[in-house]
């Protein structure tokens, strides 16, 4: 069988900074999971004493609070910095960036509706920024029974497919007399969307290897379940069942971008020899 690997996959920009300032900051807590993906945290638990808590009452003065990648709600971080705890950001430079625009488009009088999962950390985060509140949609659908100004500023959860988005911008420029987009999908999530859409036209069968909670990886087994129906989403090499591949001849592997070379390797490796 013949195995290959998507030309984009794995960990993102924002992921890798994330781990590295984390490493630099040995004995420090996470606040909330520093990334989606559980194998890579109990690797900087074990490895440099990083530990994870959801609780903001378990911080005290000058412990280290880092930053997970995905951002917290704005009140959460003024909580933080007014408690005396050594704050270390290693929220994503491509998830400040809609953070900052519904601040400021929300200061400017704009309706913000953002493209997302409300319940997804990132979304929550950037929600609270927006200084009237923001609208969160998944769907046209949810838009029912919902009234927004003239003037609508858009933005999107940085995993999200871009065909998706398209749609929504499409729909409030029909009914809106003035509407911002702002492009707001990670790069690394374009091209790693583009890569498995590409591999899974070719192949017949294909392994999208991360987290279960993780919504990027998410996004990656729906495109790759869209052109290949054998499209299974593991975790670690214990989801592997090798009667998944009977009488497969070409079998692609991808990865979301919260999961470590390590991880993709070991099971790369497990299925070459299947």
């Amino acid at each position: 069988m013949r195995v290959e690997l998507a030309q984009n996959y794995g960990f993102c920009f924002g992921v890798k900074r994330a781990i590295k300032i984390t490493e630099e900051h040995q004995n420090s807590t996470t606040y909330g999971p520093l990334i989606h993906n559980s194998k890579e945290i109990d690797r900087l638990k074990r490895e440099y004493n990083v530990s994870v808590t959801e609780d903001l009452a378990k911080f005290k003065p000058d412990d280290t609070a880092v930053i997970r990648t995905h951002g917290i709600p704005k009140n959460e971080l003024k909580i933080l910095k007014n408690s005396g705890v050594k704050i270390v950001d290693a929220t994503c430079p491509y998830v400040t960036k809609p953070q900052d625009i519904c601040e400021q488009m929300s200061k400017e009088g704009y309706s913000i509706v953002i493209f997302g999962d409300e319940m997804h950390p990132e979304i929550r985060g950037v929600k609270s920024y927006a200084k009237q509140g923001a609208v969160v949609i998944n769907s046209i659908g949810d838009l029912d029974g919902i009234k927004l100004s003239e003037k609508i500023a858009l933005v999107a959860q940085t995993t999200r497919k871009i065909e998706e988005y398209q749609k929504i911008v499409a729909y409030f420029i029909e009914k809106h007399r003035e509407v911002r987009v702002f492009n707001t999908i990670c790069n690394a999530t374009l091209d790693n969307q583009d890569a498995v859409l590409k591999l899974a036209k070719h192949t017949d069968i294909m392994i999208i290897i991360g987290g279960k909670n993780s919504s990027n990886t998410k996004q990656l087994f729906n495109i790759a379940k869209e052109y290949c129906t054998d499209s299974y989403h593991i975790e670690s090499q214990e989801d592997i069942d090798k009667s998944w591949f009977k009488e497969k001849q070409y079998c692609g592997i991808s990865a979301g971008a919260s999961t470590p070379e390590w991880i993709i390797q070991d099971i790369v490796q497990i299925i070459e020899k299947i």
